[in-house]
């Protein structure tokens, strides 16, 4: 790394303790009003923080035990989509409330027949006076259940190249003609859901950019699931992480040596993540855009999440066999849940397969996958 991390004493630091010790139990409207929800927006819904400065509130806010909305889509990959290409109107009614977390969002991209193949969705919107009328079906929705809002893409032009066009919506997901069914998973809950669009209305206003433009936005909303600057736990920035682990391990003993190598080996992978995490903020610092390193950090951080909640399993013992004990017999937390959704990690946001093929294009300069 060619930078070196604030001191405890920087000067960023104490004007964000400052803040913490006014507002000791911030509420997620306290933190987005302060702009420590998204520090890197511009203002007025951020600080246009730069990397570093986005480090810094990181580590306050956790070091003090304050957590930020849990609104993923709509922080992570909604929001940066509208700052990039909505309207101030759009800006100025959906962007407090993302940040707050007053207003959950879910993405309503992937259908049947166009996981991997975006481009090649069927659902279609019609212009109809101030409206558009949109008829189809979108699966692997997360959160569509508990959203007030999704990101919609679909055909307004059947004529046009699959990727020419495209729409990109805001869907109030109360709207009439949503149906949300879920997909109960083996983890016992439901995180995804299928969505049936039958004569939706959507405001002629909801549109996002110029019509038949919309592909381009959803690029930069894929771009933003692959992205992060902010640390979390290996599911998906949820659940536990390495570091938890090896604490429980350091309270407990580990006696056999197999076990011991193993979480070892989840250090250096976390450790190994901090600095793939590190390197991302110093391209943004130079002012690169990170590229293909997404890929490299997503495959190595999914399949080390895979690993990690495998030998939580496995420190369970016998009492794995079991629905609540999670490593050590203590209280199962995240673990177990983690285990039974860890699959999904290498599928969701780009396979890793997928990933792989970017890294062997991009990056290792290989001939291109041969097309069907």
């Amino acid at each position: 790394m060619d930078f070196d991390l604030p001191g405890d004493d920087d000067p960023r630091r104490l004007v964000v303790r400052q803040w913490l010790a006014e507002h000791p139990s911030p509420s997620g409207r306290d933190l987005a009003e302060a702009g420590y929800v998204a520090p890197h927006w511009p203002r007025p819904w951020g600080l246009d923080a730069d990397p570093i400065e986005q480090i810094i509130i990181d580590e306050e806010l956790a070091a003090a035990g304050v957590h930020r909305p849990p609104n993923q889509i709509g922080i992570g990959w909604a929001g940066p989509t509208l700052l990039a290409a909505g309207n101030e109107a759009q800006k100025d009614r959906y962007l407090f409330p993302i940040l707050s977390g007053e207003e959950f969002w879910c993405q309503l991209f992937s259908e049947p027949g166009a996981g991997s193949d975006l481009a090649s969705l069927s659902t279609t919107a019609v212009r109809d006076g101030d409206t558009y009328v949109v008829n189809g079906s979108k699966v692997w929705t997360s959160i569509a259940h508990v959203s007030k809002f999704g990101i919609l893409i679909a055909r307004t032009d059947p004529d046009a190249s699959k990727q020419r066009g495209i729409s990109y919506f805001i869907c109030p997901m109360d709207a009439p003609g949503v149906e949300v069914r879920p997909i109960v998973e083996m983890t016992g809950v439901h995180l995804f859901n299928e969505v049936f669009l039958d004569e939706v209305r959507i405001p002629a206003e909801n549109l996002v950019g110029e019509e038949n433009r919309g592909w381009d936005l959803a690029k930069v909303t894929l771009a933003n699931e692959r992205v992060s600057l902010s640390t979390g736990g290996v599911l998906w920035g949820r659940g536990p992480s390495a570091s938890d682990l090896v604490t429980l391990a350091r309270h407990h003993g580990v006696a056999d040596p197999l076990l011991r190598q193993r979480l070892v080996q989840m250090h250096i992978e976390g450790e190994l993540l901090r600095l793939l995490r590190l390197r991302t903020v110093s391209a943004a610092i130079k002012g690169t855009q990170p590229g293909p390193e997404a890929s490299i950090r997503k495959v190595f951080a999914d399949e080390h999440g895979q690993r990690l909640m495998a030998l939580a399993l496995d420190l369970a013992g016998a009492g794995a066999l079991l629905a609540e004990p999670g490593p050590f017999g203590g209280e199962q937390d995240m673990w177990r849940y983690g285990f039974l959704f860890s699959p999904a990690l290498t599928i969701g946001g780009g396979t890793a397969e997928v990933q792989r093929n970017i890294i062997g294009e991009r990056v290792l300069g290989l001939p291109a996958e041969p097309q069907p």
